[in-house]
């Protein structure tokens, strides 16, 4: 039989309302052992809660019972709603650990549960890992999204017609001498898997804006030395994470700060400033500056303002030429895209909408099926493989129906049926030990 477990579900102590979940066959009893009540299901009762040992009272508070399997793990679970004070939790926590058969919950083993009990695809609990993880809006939408399931339920039905045309090939394969199987179902299940085939596509082209959404849009800072790219960092973030001095080249490396502008989640990135240097250390920092505008979904040019041009290194897709130093300048450039002060502010606000702007476009669209690189990659070998039987020689129905089959086995690995277990460990300790 399954160990009970239990964990604190709710944050750091003290607090108003602490929340100690349990989950296990031993649930029912802990909660008639702890509250002296028989507890209905889905029916919070106000407790007094005794430790079933000494008897001593720990609290007194709000205990929700749910029966499994309509629970969130499948089980029968239990939530005891005390005051958050340390001693209380301490307290319950030492009592339920004494109880036979019942320990403390691993890092995200009540999610797994859920998981293994079939209340949750992988790609549901990618999507609560997420929301858990979320620090901007947008983000939060695309984890709601994914938490409900949405992608979830899509891979069930490109698995259901991946399925009838799966049969079609079948019937004709192992019946055709008993003249009643379907016959000629080649060009049937080609227009099946056509279909199928620009819906994964679809969803591979979204793909990379839920990628940008999930891991935040690189926005890079670059030009040359001691034109004002760490005292902007300080700015956007409004704090101190960059040394500034009067001296060229303080800055050796990459600084990175996520920031939330105007909604959108943003990777800003601080850089040594590009310039021929003998000095070791700086040089490779010039390198890494190079290769964070290589990577960068926008790049942040800076020169000061009273310079005669901007002097760019390196072409990228996206550019926001800002000339800075704006309150030492006689007049503003007509070369920058944004003119700024980081010191004293003027002009920040209009860089900040033209980055969102920009972060926007890149990010329009509807709310994106796929996320991240695993369930990308899950898409993509299934896509391969209907690719693979649209070909026109191919004709043996035999070959048909090995790539239908190992299409359906992507999909069944997307959700987390099969294959899985060497992503699972990963995903399920990005939980606390409450969740």
């Amino acid at each position: 039989m399954q160990d009970t477990i239990f964990a604190l579900a709710t944050g750091s102590l003290a607090c108003a309302i602490s929340v100690i979940r349990v989950s296990g066959p031993r649930a029912a009893e802990i909660g008639k052992r702890f509250c002296s009540v028989e507890l209905r299901a889905r029916e919070a009762r106000y407790c007094h809660v005794h430790d079933p040992v000494d008897h001593e009272l720990i609290d007194s508070g709000l205990v929700l019972f749910f029966e499994g399997p309509a629970s969130f793990t499948g089980e029968d679970s239990l939530e005891f709603q005390l005051h958050g004070s340390r001693a209380v939790v301490a307290r319950m926590l030492q009592a339920l650990q004494r109880e036979p058969g019942v320990r403390i919950a691993q890092p995200g083993e009540f999610i797994r549960r859920a998981f293994d009990n079939g209340k949750l695809a992988l790609t549901s609990v990618e999507g609560v890992a997420d929301l858990i993880d979320a620090k901007t809006d947008l983000q939060r939408k695309q984890a709601l999204a994914q938490a409900a399931g949405g992608l979830a339920v899509k891979a069930i039905e490109w698995r259901e017609k991946l399925l009838d045309g799966l049969s079609l090939v079948t019937a004709e394969i192992d019946f055709a001498d008993e003249g009643e199987a379907p016959t000629q179902v080649l060009s049937s299940v080609k227009g099946i898997a056509g279909g199928l085939l620009a819906e994964f596509r679809e969803a591979l082209s979204a793909a990379s804006r839920g990628e940008l959404v999930r891991n935040g849009f690189r926005v890079v800072l670059c030009g040359p030395p001691n034109v004002g790219k760490s005292t902007l960092m300080n700015a956007l973030a409004q704090r101190d994470l960059a040394i500034v001095t009067e001296h060229a080249g303080t800055t050796r490396d990459v600084i990175e700060v996520e920031l939330d502008l105007g909604g959108f989640p943003i990777i800003l990135s601080d850089t040594a400033g590009l310039r021929e240097t003998t000095d070791a250390v700086e040089a490779i920092g010039v390198q890494r500056s190079r290769l964070a505008m290589e990577t960068a979904d926008l790049v942040l040019w800076l020169c000061e303002a009273s310079a005669g041009s901007p002097g760019v290194e390196l072409p990228h897709e996206r550019v926001l030429v800002v000339a800075t130093k704006t309150d030492q300048a006689d007049r503003l450039p007509d070369w920058a895209d944004v003119a700024i002060s980081a010191r004293d502010g003027s002009g920040l606000s209009r860089l900040i909408e033209g980055i969102a702007g920009i972060g926007s476009k890149a990010l329009a669209g509807e709310s994106p099926l796929v996320t991240n690189a695993r369930q990308r990659a899950c898409v993509e070998a299934a896509a391969r493989h209907v690719d693979r039987l649209m070909a026109d020689d191919v004709s043996a129905l035999e070959f048909v129906a090995d790539d239908l089959l190992r299409c359906a086995d992507a999909l069944q690995e997307l959700v987390g049926r099969i294959g899985a277990e060497d992503v699972l460990g990963t995903i399920f300790t990005r939980f606390c030990m409450g969740k």
